[in-house]
């Protein structure tokens, strides 16, 4: 197959995944997480669906966060191993920003070693901002956040069409988004709902799950496009597979933020 054929079609299969991958918003995030038929904790599903069903009924004017709470036991291991689980989903298959992200990482290089920094980077830098938001120590508005995030994903995508590898100060730029990134995360994190004395077991075994989806990203984009990496030289590998690639995801990035700057 003539490799424009590939290109192309390695084009269309990302635009598939970015049209399949977005879904209209719920009111209630719990809801959506629930609706998925993947054997996860019946006990916790049911209690979030109450809430989320007290809350149409109760009164408006009562403090629905004061009088309602999940209230059941589960041992810390099996706590963190359930939350782990729920931080890979959240990034596979749920979170095309921050998967798009990752990719935009993946595609700055091709080595190993400037790679390895950044996602260091970006991994300390999210579970810095995920700790301090899910604990409340503040609580940055998400009509802020999440146009921020769209916007670090073009600005990242862009950057790796002019520059053919990583900058000196990428693992600075990439540790300020990560500090962005983690707070997403800590929104998701927030809207779950955790039983009382649950909160560290489950923030921890959400990260670990989030970093094991992260690292499933660049694994599977590294198997994929290894046939490519080798064949091509580096000048070809960047003009048929790195601009493409990027050029998708930054644009992708742009509409979303617009969108997101729109909608707030």
């Amino acid at each position: 197959m003539p490799l424009r054929a590939i290109v192309l079609s390695l084009l269309i299969g990302l635009a598939v995944l970015l049209s399949a991958s977005i879904s209209p918003a719920s009111a209630h995030p719990e809801d959506e997480f629930c609706t998925m038929d993947d054997g996860i904790d019946p006990a916790l599903c049911r209690a979030l669906q109450e809430l989320d069903r007290a809350s149409d009924t109760d009164n408006p004017n009562s403090d629905f966060t004061e009088t309602h709470k999940i209230d059941f036991d589960r041992p810390v291991l099996e706590t963190f191993g359930l939350y782990i689980k729920i931080g890979v989903q959240h990034i596979l298959p749920g979170g095309l920003d921050h998967i798009l992200f990752v990719l935009a990482l993946f595609f700055s290089t091709r080595r190993l070693r400037p790679l390895l920094i950044q996602v260091s980077a970006f991994t300390i830098a999210h579970t810095v901002t995920l700790g301090l938001v899910a604990s409340g120590v503040f609580a940055p508005p998400a009509s802020i956040v999440e146009p921020l995030i769209a916007a670090t994903i073009a600005f990242v995508a862009i950057e790796n069409i002019i520059f053919k590898d990583m900058t000196r100060w990428r693992p600075f730029v990439v540790f300020a988004f990560g500090l962005i990134h983690g707070m997403g995360f800590a929104g998701f994190f927030g809207s779950l709902g955790l039983p009382d004395g649950q909160f560290w077991s489950a923030l921890l075994g959400f990260n670990v799950g989030v970093e094991i989806g992260q690292l499933s990203v660049i694994l599977l984009a590294a198997v994929l496009l290894w046939p490519f990496r080798a064949k091509l030289q580096a000048v070809a590998y960047r003009r048929f597979i790195v601009w493409p690639a990027c050029a998708a995801i930054g644009l992708t990035g742009l509409i979303w933020t617009v969108e997101r700057l729109a909608g707030a």
